[in-house]
């Protein structure tokens, strides 16, 4: 396997998505050994920062656990159905994506339940309708789900929050594909789990509780993350 130089996804990114889509296949279950860093620079032709960069990740997302002495091994495995999904080798580019989000839509989150005027406030109730409703039909989309969090970051009154979302548009369109696949074709619990989380920031935003808006936005972004990396959250 040979990373792609050249391309719009980093080297470390694909790294990452190289290593995920192994465990996701189980080609490495957990337990098992990774190979030693000189091994994977030479298997996919990268430098040792890149290699390092890539684990660290896995290691920040509790895919993987080093072991002073004895090397990385796999602890946990995310979601098996995420095999059938085509984008899985760009998780780690959505995943970055990701971190910025709980610190961008968190606070974003905080000032909409402060500022949000009442019209601003109907269009996000009606976005999370919008995206229960498509959530009973079985037809769940990234758009559904782009919308009610677009309406939170317009309610800010402040366009660079909208702006640096749309920048990132494309990896959170890519997470939110990958997640809601899980959701539509997984239990009702998570399914539930989402609309519940979608309800308590909706909620506090209602309130004008800006610190209980951030809390519940960081809250559910972590949640979505968690629920793709870590197969015991996928329920």
């Amino acid at each position: 396997m040979v990373l792609e130089r050249g391309q719009r996804v980093r080297l470390a990114d694909q790294l990452y998505g190289q290593i995920f889509e192994q465990i996701v296949e189980g080609g490495l279950n957990v337990g098992d050994k990774l190979p030693s860093e000189h091994e994977i620079c030479e298997r996919f032709g990268v430098s040792r920062p890149v290699v390092r960069e890539a684990l660290l990740r896995l290691r920040a997302d509790g895919l993987v656990t080093a072991h002073q002495g004895l090397g990385t091994f796999v602890s946990h495995q995310p979601a098996p159905r995420l095999k059938t999904f085509s984008d899985v080798r760009n998780v780690g580019a959505y995943l970055r994506a990701q971190e910025i989000r709980v610190a961008l839509e968190g606070d974003a989150a905080r000032l909409a339940a402060m500022r949000r005027t009442d019209e601003e406030l109907h269009q996000i109730e009606q976005a999370h309708a919008a995206f229960v409703d498509e959530l009973e039909r079985g037809r769940i989309s990234a758009e559904a789900d782009l919308a009610f969090h677009a309406c939170i970051a317009q309610a800010t009154g402040n366009d660079y929050y909208l702006g640096v979302l749309e920048s990132i548009h494309e990896s959170i369109s890519g997470f939110m594909r990958l997640t809601l696949s899980l959701t539509r074709t997984g239990s009702r619990q998570r399914a539930q789990r989402v609309v519940d989380e979608h309800a308590a920031i909706l909620s506090a935003i209602r309130e004008q509780d800006g610190e209980r808006a951030r809390v519940a936005m960081q809250f559910h972004l972590g949640q979505a993350r968690h629920r793709l990396v870590d197969r015991e959250r996928d329920q």
